[in-house]
């Protein structure tokens, strides 16, 4: 499913109209007979990735149990254990980026937690960091100077390619599973 062609129609949408397909894809998430078929597809011990609705990312986790409509994982980048809907999960490895051509700045939904954006300060002088939180009109910034910054989404622009040099990148290879 392209999720950019899915947003852009559901900006002609009234808010009543969000509203009543928010309820019919409630149903469809909580029925029995698809959250069956996923669980079918776990196990105990399997890695899986999961969409984080906070953080506007996937996220990889350990399976470490199966409850009737949750799962409890742990995930592997910082060994936390959650509970979760089991919908979140992504096993089909969909492509959850949205990609929307505004005329100006970013939108949330195409904004995730540990995303490099820069935006103009008072001054028009360009300020990076890192995004740490994402909230509704704005996004919370840290900065390489170790401050941080609440920026309308408008302001914001993705930074492609990182300073040297940046405290909050880790540098390391990446070495594939066997």
């Amino acid at each position: 499913m392209d999720y950019s062609k899915v947003i852009d129609a559901l900006k002609q949408a009234s808010l009543f109209d969000l509203y009543r397909l928010s309820v019919a894809i409630n149903h469809q998430l909580e029925n029995p007979q698809r959250v069956d078929e996923i669980k079918k597809r776990l196990k105990p011990g399997q890695v899986i990735r999961y969409f984080d609705p906070t953080a506007n990312r996937l996220i990889e986790a350990n399976l470490i149990g199966l409850k009737r409509t949750q799962l409890l994982v742990e995930n592997t980048h910082d060994r936390q254990q959650w509970t979760i809907p089991v919908y979140w999960v992504n096993l089909d490895e969909v492509n959850t980026d949205i990609s929307i051509s505004p005329k100006t700045g970013l939108e949330k939904s195409q904004l995730s937690v540990g995303d490099i954006v820069g935006f103009p300060d008072k001054q028009n002088n360009d300020v990076h960091g890192e995004i740490i939180r994402l909230n509704q009109k704005t996004a919370t910034i840290r900065t390489n100077a170790n401050t941080e910054w609440r920026v309308g989404y408008q302001w914001l622009y993705l930074v492609i390619d990182g300073e040297p040099g940046f405290p909050l990148l880790i540098k390391g290879q990446i070495v594939e599973e066997k």
